[in-house]
């Protein structure tokens, strides 16, 4: 898949993450499978997946531009998506098209222009998932192909917020980055709204494919009504 049919697929578009309840009834890679089918049948544009064993799952089924990552606890740093070469290396070879990553400005084992360069050396583009204006500004220019607003509301310098971080979209959006808004998009009109504030894509995971806690939504409110006798 080119680059130029890449970018023309993810524009306007939403990207389904399917990551499950880790020990969850759904978390084995062929639920996953059927979950990214599912979510490409109603129309999404691209699959966001984490976990090689999901991601090798899913390839085959499917010629959708695939967002992949890894998610690793490293000593010393509390980067925690993506954080080494190696695991670039292996998301490549399993077949993401686009590989995202950590990009804030934290202790990392690796720098962002690194990881940059090596995902770019392997022919794939890159998302840095980002919690600041100044982080995704900061790695736009050092070459990123989609700036992230994952990680807003993660991290100390970033605001704790509801709802998506429309303000961080926007003003990525404003300085030219291309910006694909993620965290927090719980409704329809959350998508649109973050699309009205500049984004490039959304990417939406919970309010999709995380069946556990959309239920307990629902649980929750009606947990809370009054019954009638």
């Amino acid at each position: 898949m080119t680059v130029a049919h890449i970018l023309e697929s993810l524009r306007g578009g939403l990207v389904a993450s399917c990551q499950p309840v880790r020990g969850g009834p759904l978390d084995q890679p062929a639920h996953v499978a059927a979950l990214a089918l599912a979510t490409l049948a109603g129309g999404a544009v691209a699959l966001r997946l984490e976990g090689l064993p999901d991601l090798k799952a899913t390839r085959p089924l499917t010629s959708a531009p695939i967002v992949g990552l890894v998610k690793r606890d490293e000593p010393g740093t509390n980067v925690y998506i993506t954080p080494l070469l190696s695991d670039v290396r292996d998301l490549a070879l399993a077949g993401a098209d686009i590989i995202a990553f950590d990009a804030t400005i934290r202790e990392r084992p690796v720098p962002v222009e690194r990881l940059v360069a090596a995902v770019h050396e392997h022919g794939k583009l890159v998302m840095a998932d980002c919690s600041t204006f100044e982080e995704g500004l900061a790695a736009w220019k050092a070459g990123a192909d989609f700036v992230g607003s994952t990680l807003s509301g993660y991290t100390p310098h970033s605001p704790a917020l509801d709802g998506p971080d429309l303000d961080l979209v926007r003003a990525l959006g404003k300085a030219g980055v291309r910006v694909i808004a993620e965290g927090r998009l719980h409704t329809p009109e959350d998508a649109r709204a973050a699309l009205h504030a500049g984004a490039y894509a959304v990417t939406v995971g919970s309010a999709l494919t995380r069946l556990e806690l959309m239920t307990k939504r629902f649980v929750d409110v009606l947990r809370d009504a009054p019954v009638e006798a």
